[in-house]
């Protein structure tokens, strides 16, 4: 099978897409309005993207009108991400439904915000790991309706749930992070491997 995505139907294109590239991380995105207004919304095109300074990325689709996120990002510029762990994976569902704007998505999925150190965006307090960010750059990657922007952020705080690290490591069998798959699928990160890198 070849696809052209030119020629090819967006919706058909997406599928291909979205069932390629997994597991895909869920950035777990917080967020406050300038009225101070709580959002709380995920994202499956997210993932680190730099090192030093650390940086994470997501990206917001298109809509009309714009999502709360990305009106609360670009007019704040800062934004949290909450690792999604199994235990919080239904209420995190519970998030991603296209409400009203102005909606508290803490409210709707009974979770619990909690004030961040260096931005104004809460934390999710269930979340294994929150990532304090303030944006770097915004890119409009595309002006079709299926277009996404995307989010650079710098992470200027990080809070650890101190069962799950030891040393900086992260125990993944302790954060039992989900992630996206195609369709309605997400998966689990138990079943794992080691491939030991060439010395060269």
């Amino acid at each position: 099978m070849i696809v052209d995505p030119a020629s090819t139907p967006q919706r058909d294109v997406y599928k291909l897409l979205i069932g390629s590239v997994v597991p895909r991380p869920i950035g777990f995105v917080s967020t406050v309005s300038t009225e101070g207004v709580f959002n709380l919304a995920p994202f499956s095109f997210f993932n680190a993207v730099c090192g030093d300074p650390p940086m994470v990325c997501f990206a917001i689709s298109h809509r009309d009108p714009s999502k709360d996120t990305a009106r609360n990002v670009a007019a704040t510029r800062e934004f949290v991400v909450n690792i999604v762990s199994e235990e919080i994976a239904e209420k995190m569902n519970l998030t991603s439904g296209d409400y009203a704007q102005g909606v508290d998505e803490f409210a709707v999925a009974g979770l619990t915000p909690v004030a961040s150190e260096a931005v104004r965006a809460p934390r999710v307090a269930e979340s294994p790991v929150s990532m304090e960010c303030r944006v770097v750059q915004m890119i409009d990657l595309s002006p079709k309706p299926a277009g996404t922007d995307l989010v650079i952020g710098e992470v200027v705080r990080f809070h650890v749930k101190d069962e799950i690290v030891e040393n900086f490591r992260i125990d993944p069998d302790k954060l039992k992070a989900i992630a996206r798959m195609g369709g309605n699928e997400y998966s689990r990160s138990r079943d794992r491997f080691e491939l030991i890198r060439p010395k060269v």
